[in-house]
């Protein structure tokens, strides 16, 4: 097993460069999240990252659909890149070799590795989860926990990062991961500038639940978005279930569980997690004073947003703006 190394907190260089890995068949969901939410980082004009998508065989290949895919570049992309993520395959248990020699080789030299949805068997077949904690598609998690035993799964959240690697669950938990090596890299507020670009969700805590038993609400129901749009934009004032419910036009029983269904957490936890991204944002883009930012973004005190940054970060508010900062650079 190599041996870890912290994951980068800002790039090697920019464009940071990402090689995806298109095991076949591939999901071509998997392959779109990188493109989509990566290419809309921009640092001060620059592009933030250049993504290319290569496989052990250059040319056609196939998706989970059925459908023909060129590929043109190799694995040899690996060679100048700065993370490798691996999108999700049908053939979890059957990875081609050279795919898991070159991820073990990229993980040896430092890179950052990452995989969407069932590409965590190629990370396990790698050598590179044993001891950590991961993640896949949460119908496939005991079939990881049985194949790979000396790894510890977590089957019901929607990231894991351990040291230098990261492995998302199914699906849209892709778009979380990335928006989550977004903030690593260039911080909260860039992070939550591509999720409005591409109309996702601001950046999750991957600790959330993968998926919820009550059924998302018809289309039409807009009640909850809307409401999320109100709060956004009232997060430096109190505000309550009761509030919330009031602006919705729903009882405070029924926001809960229509929120939840949406949301995949409560409204009161999606809210701190609102102010505290928006502490973030604030904590990388100005130089006003603690008290100041914990008051514009809801949390009151700069007590209570030290315990707040320091839970979701690791870090105390001063530490965090010393390491994000935007404030003044080039």
């Amino acid at each position: 097993m190599p041996t870890r190394k912290p994951p980068p907190t800002s790039p090697h260089r920019i464009p940071h460069r990402i090689a995806v890995i298109a095991p076949s068949p591939v999901s071509m969901f998997n392959l779109a999240i990188p493109e989509m939410l990566f290419e809309k980082v921009e640092i001060d004009g620059v592009r933030g990252y250049e993504v290319v998508v290569c496989t052990p065989e250059p040319g056609p290949i196939v998706t989970t659909g059925g459908l023909g895919l060129e590929v043109p570049h190799g694995l040899e992309t690996l060679a100048a890149a700065d993370t490798v993520l691996v999108a999700g395959t049908g053939h979890r248990y059957l990875p081609d070799p050279r795919t898991v020699e070159a991820v073990r080789d990229a993980a040896e030299r430092g890179l950052r590795i990452a995989s969407i949805c069932s590409g965590a068997f190629v990370l396990a077949e790698a050598g590179l989860l044993d001891g950590r904690s991961a993640t896949t598609y949460w119908q496939l998690t005991q079939e990881l926990k049985e194949r790979y035993p000396f790894l510890d799964v977590q089957g019901d959240v929607l990231y894991v990062q351990d040291g230098q690697v990261m492995t998302s669950s199914g699906y849209a938990a892709g778009i979380d991961l990335c928006l989550h090596m977004i903030r690593t890299d260039y911080g909260a507020a860039a992070a939550n500038t591509v999720a409005r670009l591409a109309l996702v969700a601001p950046v999750r805590p991957g600790g959330q639940t993968q998926f919820t038993q009550t059924p998302l609400p018809p289309a039409r129901g807009t009640a909850c978005a809307d409401t999320r749009g109100w709060a956004m934009r009232r997060l430096d004032q109190p505000l309550t279930l009761t509030d919330l419910a009031r602006h919705a036009g729903v009882s405070v029983r029924t926001l809960t569980r229509r929120f939840h269904a949406e949301s995949g957490v409560s409204p009161l936890q999606w809210l701190l997690h609102q102010r505290v991204e928006r502490a973030k944002e604030l904590l990388e883009t100005t130089t006003l004073p603690m008290d100041q930012v914990a008051r514009a973004c809801g949390l009151g005190t700069a007590d209570s947003l030290r315990q707040h940054v320091v839970r979701r970060t690791g870090l105390t508010p001063s530490g965090y703006r010393v390491q994000f900062s935007r404030v003044g650079a080039a």
